[in-house]
């Protein structure tokens, strides 16, 4: 993604950005500073990162403050290696830290109310000790010893999920290649459709060909075929594939941290009038909100296009959230805006300029088993949507047609 001759991404404008919009946002909280567990959020603040089996154990985490200054504590010697490699920190503010890892650690030894006293001091020292705190995710034993040590603790999140809304050039290309990473998978998926694989090996190649393409983490394949289709599990297993299936995936992982969520339907061999059907009528709808996608429509529009949960034989819109879905992303796989019957209706957010989502859509067939499943990433522009994902889908596609 960087070469000499060509501007692409430039990480330090990319990082700039973000701790930009990150400090604006705690301006706007009227907190005194950020303390952020959520590693989508320590990625955004410090332009750090270490792998998944570390990043949710709940022991890493970050204070912005006030000041502007950001502090990080990381998992022994991760701390070693940002002061080695991330200039933008200063080696002061990169600490190691261990608050327990998840409860594996009882509280009763002391690693929280330690952590406690020390950011309550780093707070004093700034002036903004009676100031609230804001935290975004918490272990529920940290929250009682911040709240035993006397701090007023507010949410973060919702404050964090404002300043990841708009995406900058830079995270644009970054989703856009992560995107484009998906493309080139999907050809190989087409080509290894066939009778005899096992919905697992198809796992296993999305996952090798991905690392090997640069992924920084795959965090999620489904892969669906057959009589799995209806009802979606959101899974895979070891089933077989078998002629005349369909079998729908969705590819969710990142480059540079920047993800994707990104579906798309086949018939192996051959495919049946019912199949065929289903997946005209889920195209209609995701076409039907991409033409919709512009700076001021809200989400209540958008998800207004989209047939009610009982239409699909559903009880309610709880029990089908997911299958006609919009989502934002980032950093995160589900960030602003979420578009859905279960919550546009009530609290609909107006579309604007920089924002990127995924739309899915979802279609049983009229056999009782088969399903269509179409997702596409879209950019929010001024003339309307731009489309990220171009594995063709616009009609059904059937692999090693016989």
């Amino acid at each position: 993604m960087a070469v000499d001759y060509e501007q692409r991404v430039d990480f330090g404008r990319l990082r700039d950005y973000r701790l930009a919009r990150a400090r604006a946002a705690l301006e706007a909280s009227g907190c005194g500073a950020f303390l952020l567990f959520d590693f989508y959020n320590i990625r955004y603040t410090t332009q750090t990162w270490i792998g998944g089996a570390l990043g949710d154990k709940m022991t890493r985490y970050a204070l912005l403050t006030r000041d502007g200054e950001v502090r990080l504590w990381d998992f022994g010697s991760a701390a070693r290696h940002h002061k080695l490699y991330s200039p933008w920190l200063d080696p002061e503010h990169c600490r190691a830290g261990m608050l327990g890892l998840r409860g594996a650690i009882a509280p009763t030894a002391g690693l929280m109310s330690d952590a406690v006293r020390e950011i309550k001091g780093l707070l004093a020292e700034a002036g903004l000790a009676g100031a609230p705190l804001g935290v975004d995710i918490v272990e529920p034993p940290f929250l009682f010893e911040l709240q035993r040590q006397g701090l007023t603790v507010v949410d973060a999140q919702q404050h964090m999920l404002d300043a990841r809304e708009i995406k900058s050039a830079d995270e644009i290309m970054l989703l856009n290649q992560a995107a484009a990473m998906v493309d080139g998978v999907y050809q190989e998926l087409v080509e290894a459709l066939k009778p005899g694989v096992r919905e697992n090996e198809l796992v296993a190649l999305v996952n090798h060909r991905l690392y090997a393409m640069g992924s920084d983490q795959v965090e999620a394949v489904n892969a669906v075929s057959g009589e799995r289709c209806n009802p979606h599990p959101h899974n895979f297993s070891d089933r077989l594939i078998r002629p005349g299936d369909q079998a729908f995936f969705d590819i969710i992982h990142s480059f540079n941290g920047y993800r994707t969520c990104y579906y798309r339907t086949f018939s192996v061999g051959w495919s049946t009038p019912a199949q065929r059907d289903a997946y005209t009528r889920a195209r209609g709808w995701m076409d039907a909100a991409i033409d919709a996608v512009k700076p001021g429509v809200t989400t209540d529009q958008i998800a207004a296009l989209w047939p009610k949960a009982t239409d699909l034989g559903f009880a309610d819109e709880m029990a089908a959230f997911g299958l006609q879905f919009g989502h934002g992303l980032g950093l995160g796989l589900h960030e602003r805006p979420i578009i859905s019957r279960l919550n546009s209706m009530r609290e609909p957010v107006e579309l604007k300029t920089g924002m990127v989502f995924a739309l899915e859509t979802y279609c049983p067939a009229e056999d009782g088993f088969s399903a269509a499943r179409i997702e596409e990433e879209v950019v929010v522009t001024e003339d309307g949507a731009r489309v990220l994902t171009l594995f063709p889908a616009q009609d059904l596609i059937v692999a090693n047609r016989y």
